[in-house]
């Protein structure tokens, strides 16, 4: 992993506070981004502002070397680094540390497989976090289907979550009978281990 990424709990406690300091005034919810990125980081994923030269999948975000890169000027809808998030949680760390931009965020996982399973991540995310869904899955997202997903999740129809439970992640939600702790959306643990 580059040096720009790696943290050690001094350093990300500054740039954590640094980040509240650097948001532009043009970003209109500095609190959600911040809850965000301070999530991310605390998951064990690098998530740091920097500048983004050129056009991004996703406006404003990029991964270079396993880090999440977003530049606030840029970022249209801060819940989209919660989805890259997803993607490199389920990585394994040589992976992960290798992980570049959007085409080489699968590792060892069908790209299929490793797309639902970020989308079932950042929802858990934004569980844990108490967001809205319309602010993970929003209307430029998706491939314009980003209601029907918000209905289905909210609805208890998951999709991508059987990936998490083959990683160790979390456990199945079903049957609801049974108490479990650790059941969708609830997760074991935010990063994949081995």
């Amino acid at each position: 992993m580059n040096g720009d990424c790696l943290f050690n709990a001094g350093r990300l406690f500054l740039i954590q506070k640094l980040h509240k300091m650097q948001l532009p005034e043009t970003t209109t919810d500095n609190d959600l981004l911040s809850k965000i990125t301070t999530f991310i980081n605390e998951t064990g994923i690098a998530c740091r502002a920097g500048k983004i030269p050129g056009s991004t999948f996703l406006p404003g975000v990029m991964i270079q070397n396993g880090c999440i890169i977003y530049d606030a000027m840029q970022l249209k809808h801060p819940g989209d680094l919660l989805h890259e998030a997803g993607h490199l949680a389920m990585l394994l760390a040589e992976h992960r540390a290798q992980a570049n931009g959007a085409d080489n965020i699968s590792g060892d996982l069908d790209a299929g497989a490793a797309e639902m399973g970020a989308i079932a991540w950042s929802w858990a995310a934004k569980e844990h976090l108490g967001i809205a869904p319309e602010l993970l899955s929003h209307a430029e997202g998706y491939k314009g289907d980003s209601e029907n997903m918000i209905n289905n999740f909210n609805s208890g129809r998951y999709f991508g979550v059987p990936i998490l439970q083959w990683l160790g992640m979390t456990m199945d939600p079903y049957p609801r009978l049974l108490a479990k702790d650790n059941a969708y959306p609830k997760m074991i643990r935010w990063l994949r281990q081995g």
